[in-house]
This record gives C-alpha cells, structure tokens and sequence, in this order.
C-alpha cells in the first residue's frame, strides 16, 4: 500500500546525472527501444552477406522473441519455484515522461544481471499503458513502447528469472464502479489481447498480472476491502483478464495468471470475495501486504524503527491467514509488494526482512520486494542503486535472500 511512488525534482537531477557518468549501463545502446542487441548484430550479419529478406528488414531493430516451453505443471509448482523477487518500480509504471519520467534512469541488462547475481530469481516490472495506447475502442498500444516492454522482459528472461509482467498506476481511469465498468472491461480486454498476442511465444517464466491494486482511489473503504459492489467490479475486471489471456491460446492456455483483490489488499473482506478460475490450476493470487504498517511505511504517528521481535506475529498470523485461505485449497500465493522504508535503520529492516521472507517460506509464498529507486528522499523504498547496480542497503537485500532460502 503507498499514497504515491515519486521521487522529488533534486534526486531526478542527481539521477540522470548519475546515469551520464555510470558505468552500469548507462552507455548501453540495448536501453533504447528498439535497439536490442541481437537484433542489431543480426542486422550487421545480414548487411555484411549482402542485403536481407523485406521480413528480415521489416524486423530490424525490433526485440528478440525468446521462445519457450510452457510446461503442463500446477501453478502450485510453478510458484514453488520462485524463490524470492525484485520489483522495477517507478520506471516502466512512470505516468508521465515515460520510462525515465519519474527519476529513475533508463534500465539496462546490467542492472538486472547485478540484482540476478544477489540471488532474486523474480522479478515484477510494472508497466502503466495508458500514456502510451490510443483511443477507444482499440485502445492500440504504441508499437515503440511495447518494444521497450519486451526488451526489459528479456534482460531478466536471457537471466533465466521468473517475470511478471503487469498493469500497474491505471487507477486514474480504471475505477471500479457501474459508472466506468464497461469502458473498463473494454480498455482491460484490449490490453492484455495485445500483450498476449505479442508475448505469445515466451515460454512459462513469464506470467501475465492482470491488475494492480484496483480500487477506487480516495475512497472511505479504498484500503480496507472496498464496499460489495466495488469488489463485484473488480471480480468482473480479473474475469475479463483472465477469459482474454486464456482465449489467445497456444502457450496462453496454460500460462500462470494472477488474479487480485481489492487493492490488491489482504484484509479479511478483500481476501474473502475474489475471483477464482473453476477447472483451472494454472492461476495464483497476487497480493500486497506491508506488514506491520507502522514500521513498513512509517510517517504515521505511531510508527517505529527498532524490530525487537515483539511484532513477529504480524506477520504470522498474515502469512498463515493466506495458507489456510488459499494454499490449503490448492491456489497459490505471491506477495507481489512488500518492503519497508530506509529510515536508517537497516539492522532493523534486515531482522524484519527475514521474519518476513522466511515465514512466507515455510508455507510455499514467494515474496517480491518494492523498490522504486528512491533512497533520500519520497518514499524510500530503494535498497537496489540503479545507476551503479550496488546495493544501498545490502544487509537488507542479504536478509531477504537467506529468508527466502532458510531450510533449502
């Protein structure tokens, strides 16, 4: 849960600056749509044997499809196999100025070889479409920007990492209510029908997010389970997604989908009134849950830094709520955000990160920590330096590894 995910107008200074003298990437042509590295040297090899198909011109420049098996596994063993997670956060999900818009620079296959290396073997890229498809009822996605879309996914494919892929930041039209739920379900179809028809290929390490956090921004009920029709609303809009994915066929029929709560939140009524795919176990549930509040995000008044171990159970009893709700009934979990602020405290945030991640462990939920690149300023959410690929606060990257990995 976060009110916003920006960073200030200073840090965007430092940071582009930052990207200019860095040598993570920042000189990577592979970061610019469109420039795909393989694509670039199959141009070169063609050039050199004496001109090209009108195909292979046509598909210059364009981004490497990686194909894929799409194995016939339960989603309980698909997700089982996803350790522990990294989320791109505020950079492909920027509601304005695209990729870079907000703050964070141009991401670079380094960079996800860097966070690879640490031992995530997840990562979530959250991507916001509207600023970048037309009108109604198309709704066509800019050709440019899914070619950066797929490129990103395969830095972390070529890593051999497990991808989610999303709709992320569209609460601004995407409301759920009687008002705005046939456009919504019309924008929601035509979306995923473009990202599973040009994803079509890729094989099971990709799975498809259908929404992020739908609810109505604002609201007296926004983060606490929404009212009943709402959450109707958001039933329908997971269906949508699901029924449009599984209606492309071919390696879609059996690809992993994750469907969501209201707000994507693990309170009682949100949790309790989801929708769920009959006769299909290739699903799981996305879900957030920055547990304890008070010291995940912490500009409340009752906020605090220290992890004694007296909050422990917070995130106990949370993990096991979702095992016996879901597990034990066959769907998996993903808790897709989680993470805590960078309030200097790092010894403290390291102890938490590992209750957090080694008890979601013992039940079989992968976790995917948020990190939208901000350190000093904002929402501090950052542990991962995007324009050296360090490590701002590496304890707390370690600790969420070892949690992840306790009793392998």
């Amino acid at each position: 849960m976060k009110v916003k995910k920006r960073l200030s107008a200073g840090l965007v200074c430092v940071l582009m600056l930052s990207a200019m003298l860095s040598a993570c990437g920042g000189s990577d042509s592979s970061s610019k749509a469109g420039g795909d590295s393989t694509a670039q040297n199959d141009t070169s090899a063609s050039a050199e044997s004496g001109g090209s198909s009108e195909e292979e011109q046509a598909d210059a420049g364009k981004p490497e499809v990686i194909s894929g098996e799409v194995r016939d596994i339960s989603a309980m063993d698909l997700v089982a196999e996803m350790v522990v997670g990294w989320n791109l956060g505020n950079s492909l999900d920027s509601t304005t100025g695209g990729e870079t818009g907000w703050g964070n620079i141009a991401t670079t296959q380094e960079m996800i070889d860097a966070v690879n290396a640490k031992g995530f073997n997840t990562i979530r890229i959250p991507v916001t479409w509207q600023e970048h498809m037309g009108e109604a009822p198309d709704y066509t996605i800019d050709e440019e920007w899914m070619d950066r879309v797929q490129e990103v996914v395969n830095y972390a494919i070529r890593d051999d990492m497990y991808v989610l892929l999303d709709t992320h930041h569209e609460e601004g039209w995407l409301i759920p209510d009687a008002e705005h739920q046939e456009n919504n379900k019309a924008a929601i179809a035509a979306i995923w029908q473009q990202i599973s028809e040009r994803f079509a290929d890729y094989g099971d390490h990709l799975v498809f997010e259908g929404l992020n956090e739908p609810r109505t921004v604002g609201s007296q009920n926004e983060w606490n389970g929404g009212t009943a029709p709402e959450r109707e609303c958001v039933k329908e809009l997971n269906k949508v997604f699901y029924d449009t994915v599984r209606a492309t066929g071919g390696k879609n029929e059996k690809r992993l989908l994750l469907m969501t709560s209201y707000a994507g939140s693990v309170v009682d009524a949100a949790v309790e009134d989801v929708f769920m795919p009959e006769n299909d176990e290739h699903f799981a549930m996305s879900l957030h849950a920055y547990t304890p509040y008070g010291f995940t995000y912490q500009p409340e008044k009752w906020a605090y830094t220290e992890w004694d171990g007296s909050h422990d159970n917070e995130i106990i009893n949370m993990v096991y709520d979702l095992k016996d709700r879901f597990i034990n009934n066959g769907v998996p979990v993903i808790l897709s955000e989680f993470g805590a602020f960078n309030a200097w405290n790092e010894d403290d945030v390291a102890a938490w990160a590992e209750v957090y991640t080694g008890t979601a462990r013992q039940v079989g939920i992968p976790c995917i920590v948020w990190d939208n690149g901000s350190f000093m300023t904002g929402e501090t959410f950052a542990l991962f330096n995007r324009a050296d690929c360090s490590w701002y606060r590496e304890k707390y990257a370690d600790a969420l590894v070892k949690g992840a990995t306790s009793g392998e």
